[in-house]
């Protein structure tokens, strides 16, 4: 049997310190799973292409629930890029999921730490 493999472009993850548990990261790993399975944007649906996990400290802790993305810098030259979000509700964390998975410009609010511009 061949495996089968699965393409990625885009890896997000929601911080579950402490902190952002306490502001509703639990909350919002949960919805934004049902929505990417819902909207087969996962990594193992048909046509998706998002991976979701579970992370440590991101580093905004007095502003969580806190999220960051990881993916190939839009025109294939192979470099990463990433975004670091703070205070993040679903209706964000949906934009995000979908600004990434169409290769789209992420989305500027909420964002802090390494970032290009």
């Amino acid at each position: 049997m061949t495996p089968k493999f699965f393409a990625t472009r885009a890896h997000l993850l929601v911080c579950q310190g402490p902190n952002c548990q306490a502001r509703g990261s639990g909350l919002l790993q949960r919805a934004l799973w049902n929505h990417l399975e819902q909207s087969a944007l996962a990594y193992y649906k048909k046509g998706g292409s998002l991976r979701l996990t579970e992370s440590g400290c991101l580093g905004a802790c007095s502003y969580g629930p806190a999220l960051c993305v990881y993916r190939a810098q839009p025109g294939g030259n192979g470099a990463l890029e990433q975004a670091w979000y703070a205070a993040v509700d679903f209706p964000l964390a949906r934009r995000i999921a979908q600004a990434a998975h169409e290769e789209g410009p992420l989305p500027g609010d909420h964002r802090y730490g390494p970032h290009e511009g």
